[in-house]
């Protein structure tokens, strides 16, 4: 057969990069699904994606093509609605449906940019090239509030002390049975403290090390427990973790914290540098993390729709009702926009009538009386 045109100049990520010109295949139509994933895989490395995000973008184009049972030269909208029909019925959260979505129309777009030359190969193998079959009125829309599930939400100071005082108690019953459990009991009792009470993601307290732990010269109370530096925290697209430093609000969680790193952590006798080590001296998952949440939730008679995302919530929804600052919460979290961490926020209504008060106040105060 002829040579392909479109493999006259090999771009990075073009088809001329991935698919040798000229060659016939015993089965073309994977042969040029697989290029063009490798293809699309190289066009997002050099834009310095994860590489996680990659393979999960790749993942979802191969459930399509089995989905449909079609190539993506062959996709129509309709295939795009019937799949969408399908996640429906699995009881995806509305985000991770515009997510799946977003990322195949991604390498749609990717297939149908003529500069990677993939209409030209299709044309000429398939008689077809591919079309964009995700359009603004086959896919989800992106919400203007929080899309999070509704279990995202914050704990009332109610329910986290129910969850802590379940924590608490299921130390002391496994130290009084003498069963083997105890240290990790209190492990996971002062990784859930921690990850209230300095706003952590999952991810970024399982990453945390000693040498993460300093204090603070403006509040010397705390001791050598005045900050958290967090090194993984969640990356902008195609950047590494990004880095902040949380400062401790709450002395409680310093007490905590000393408690564990210099009188229970040290019976482990390990010589790993994680501040939350297993047995073994490996880092913590955030798989036992949430498989721990969800068990202490539901001993404790927590709604089963909870997960410990919620403690992260709970932190600013409680920071902002005490008072503190909008833009320090923010900076905290590590929130890029100040309408990311006030979808975050969910205050009682007390707090919102003492605002209101103190509003009020200001605009009625007399100055000349003041």
């Amino acid at each position: 057969m002829p040579a392909d045109r479109s493999l006259r100049v090999a771009v990075p990520g073009s088809a001329a990069s991935v698919l040798a010109a000229g060659v016939s295949f015993l089965a073309p139509e994977e042969a040029v699904v697989e290029a063009m994933l490798a293809g699309w895989a190289a066009q997002q490395t050099s834009r310095l994606l994860a590489a996680t995000t990659i393979e999960q973008r790749l993942l979802l184009v191969r459930r399509l093509v089995a989905f449909t049972n079609a190539y993506p030269w062959a996709w129509t909208p309709g295939d795009v609605e019937e799949w969408t029909t399908a996640l429906v019925g699995r009881g995806l959260a509305h985000s991770t449906l515009r997510n799946y979505q977003m990322a195949v129309q991604l390498f749609c777009g990717y297939v149908t940019d003529r500069r990677y030359g993939w209409d030209e190969v299709c044309e000429q193998r398939f008689g077809t090239h591919p079309v964009q079959v995700f359009h603004e009125w086959n896919t989800a829309v992106h919400r203007d509030q929080s899309e999070a599930r509704p279990g995202n939400r914050p704990l009332s100071r109610q329910e986290l002390q129910r969850f802590f005082d379940y924590c608490d108690e299921r130390v002391v019953a496994v130290g009084r049975s003498g069963r083997k459990g105890w240290l990790a009991a209190f492990r996971d009792a002062a990784l859930f403290k921690t990850v209230y009470a300095f706003g952590l993601r999952r991810r970024e307290v399982a990453m945390l090390d000693l040498a993460d732990l300093s204090g603070n010269p403006h509040a010397e109370q705390f001791g050598r427990y005045g900050a958290v530096s967090v090194r993984y925290g969640k990356a902008m697209k195609g950047g590494p973790p990004r880095r902040r430093t949380v400062l401790t609000t709450m002395g409680w969680a310093a007490e905590t914290l000393a408690e564990w790193v210099e009188e229970i952590r040290p019976a482990y006798a390990s010589t790993s540098t994680t501040l939350w080590p297993t047995e073994r001296g490996a880092r913590i998952s955030t798989d036992h993390i949430n498989t721990r949440f969800a068990a202490y939730r539901d001993q404790c008679g927590l709604p089963g729709e909870l997960g410990p995302h919620c403690l992260r919530h709970s932190y600013i929804t409680h920071l902002i009702e005490d008072g503190f600052d909008h833009l320090f919460v923010q900076q905290q979290v590590g929130h890029s926009w100040g309408s990311t961490t006030a979808g975050y926020t969910t205050v009682g209504s007390d707090y919102k009538n003492h605002a209101l008060r103190r509003a009020l106040g200001r605009a009625f105060t007399d100055p000349a009386g003041a």
